[in-house]
């Protein structure tokens, strides 16, 4: 059933594009406006400045693309995208130290941002009714009706793109996907609705990233595709690089992002002190083998990290005709891999809401923000567990400071904890890994007695020193290859690609260039 003759989509991102998408078969006509001038090859562009640092794509968002442009992670990992099993294809650090090598029930597919967008912009082109105006600045947008009434959204009010000049277009339903710097929520109090509330909290968050080749003939002691070593749970006087978060990424082509975040603490943004900084994480094969790759990028530095989100939900009336996805209503701090797999369950949302829908009317609307407010909730709660508990946080969503002084203490060795218990206990892994893919909310998994059981038992096993794998080895030595099955080792080869082979190169022109994607 067509629902109108025109939807207008702010933005061109993966939120905006996913909108587009399942907005198609409700209306004549979709027209994405995005302000860029979107590169045909993988190029960096002003409005995505996340696009230089690694992004995980969660089950539910590879699910969610998959559904809304079917084909995609098949085009995804053709055109070099990596589809591995964290547990046997990474070395981690964390506690104290290397994690033993396994298996388990995730896995997840390794890009970057830049080939994502890419490829996804592919599987779009190819829907007929799907239109892209490229270099269009939205200026605001048109209304008619009274705010407390019957006030909606007609159309909107943009500059530049083909036709040039200041003018309007006119829309059925406005899809907000503008980012952490959309400007709708103001332009909806000028012209008579309340202020929708903000909540936020921003914990400091910074990182640091650089692009590294691989080298052609790696090591013995690189069977690794992944490397990730945690802060340090140490109180005592240390290095502010053993507070850093930090990953050796892969990506398409025998790359890797190499990335260092932390809260509160500066990061280096020049080269020099970048590789100083590597050399005095807490685990020193990390420094190692940044030497063996060659840099290929500058280093990019990211602050625009604290979670923030618009509720349009506690709005008495929302205005007919708009909705809003992805970073313009609920920004997270990038670090927890949230942010495209949320703006995938949200157009899936709406394609569930268009479905049932019989007119584009303020009833719509207020029901889409309604149930996106419980899409978003627990993920909200996700994100901000462990940032409220950093002195330096700042935002509405600040707890009392003995919760605070709590959660701080506490976080690390709680990530921990769960962390180990899921190596052993293949229910709480089970439950762990679904929310760390978004597939049920932590809510749920504490509230599960079986869960609840695995987490004590585990720590009973753990004070009588009767635990199945090893905590940990030692973090100053290379992490240990063997993979651990019932509780023994055995000897482990190089992390491998699930199904399709690492290395297969993208079809789109430009793509075997090293040095194009990393353009600033």
């Amino acid at each position: 059933m067509k629902l109108g003759n025109r939807a207008v989509v702010l933005g061109g991102s993966i939120a905006g594009m996913c909108a587009a998408g399942v907005a198609a078969d409700y209306f004549d006509e979709v027209l994405v406006v995005e302000r860029d001038d979107l590169p045909e090859d993988a190029e960096h562009r002003r409005g995505v400045p996340q696009s230089k640092h690694p992004h995980f794509l969660l089950n539910s968002g590879r699910r969610a693309l998959d559904h809304i442009f079917p084909g995609f992670e098949d085009a995804l990992i053709d055109a070099g995208a990596l589809h591995m099993m964290p547990s046997q294809a990474a070395a981690h650090c964390e506690g104290a130290g290397w994690i033993p090598r396994g298996e388990s029930t995730m896995s997840m597919v390794y890009s970057s941002r830049l080939l994502i967008e890419r490829t996804l912009r592919a599987r779009m082109a190819g829907v007929r009714n799907i239109g892209v105006e490229e270099g269009v600045s939205v200026l605001g947008l048109e209304f008619a009706g009274e705010p407390r009434d019957d006030g909606r959204v007609t159309g909107v009010w943009v500059a530049g793109g083909e036709d040039g000049g200041h003018r309007l277009i006119e829309a059925d339903l406005v899809i907000d996907a503008l980012g952490r710097g959309s400007a709708v929520a103001d332009w909806l109090a000028k012209a008579g609705w309340p202020e929708v509330p903000v909540q936020s909290l921003d914990a400091g968050v910074t990182y640091s990233s650089r692009w590294y080749q691989k080298p052609t003939d790696l090591p013995e002691h690189w069977w690794w595709a992944q490397m990730s070593v945690m802060p340090t749970a140490n109180t005592a006087p240390h290095p502010i690089e053993h507070d850093f978060l930090c990953q050796i990424f892969p990506i398409e082509h025998d790359r890797v992002l190499v990335t260092m975040g932390s809260w509160g603490h500066p990061m280096p943004r020049e080269e020099d002190d970048f590789l100083d900084s590597v050399h005095k994480v807490r685990a020193p094969a990390f420094g190692r083998a940044v030497d063996l790759c060659e840099p290929i990028s500058k280093v990019f530095v990211t602050k625009s990290t604290g979670n923030r989100r618009r509720r349009y939900d506690r709005l008495d009336n929302p205005p007919a005709g708009l909705i809003v996805t992805g970073d313009a209503i609920c920004a997270f701090n990038p670090f927890y891999a949230q942010g495209m797999s949320s703006a995938g369950k949200s157009a899936l949302l709406l394609e569930r809401k268009l479905m049932q829908a019989t007119a584009i009317d303020r009833h719509f609307t207020a029901e889409f923000f309604a149930d996106q407010r419980g899409l978003l909730d627990d993920i909200w709660t996700l994100a901000l567990a462990r940032d409220q508990g950093y002195e330096n946080a700042k935002g509405t969503e600040l707890p009392p400071r003995w919760r605070q002084q709590l959660a701080y203490r506490g976080a690390w060795p709680i990530f921990n904890h769960i962390s180990a218990t899921t190596r052993e206990d293949k229910a709480v892994e089970e439950h762990f890994t679904a929310v760390f893919n978004l597939e049920e909310s932590v809510t749920e998994m504490v509230k599960s007695p079986r869960v609840l059981l695995g987490f004590l038992w585990y720590g009973v096993k753990r004070l009588l020193h009767r635990t199945t794998l090893p905590m940990g080895f030692d973090a100053q030595m290379d992490p240990p290859s063997e993979i651990w099955s019932d509780g023994s080792p055995r000897p482990g080869g190089r992390a491998q690609v699930i199904g399709k082979q690492a290395g297969t190169q993208a079809t789109t022109s430009g793509a075997d260039d090293p040095n194009l994607a990393v353009q600033a």
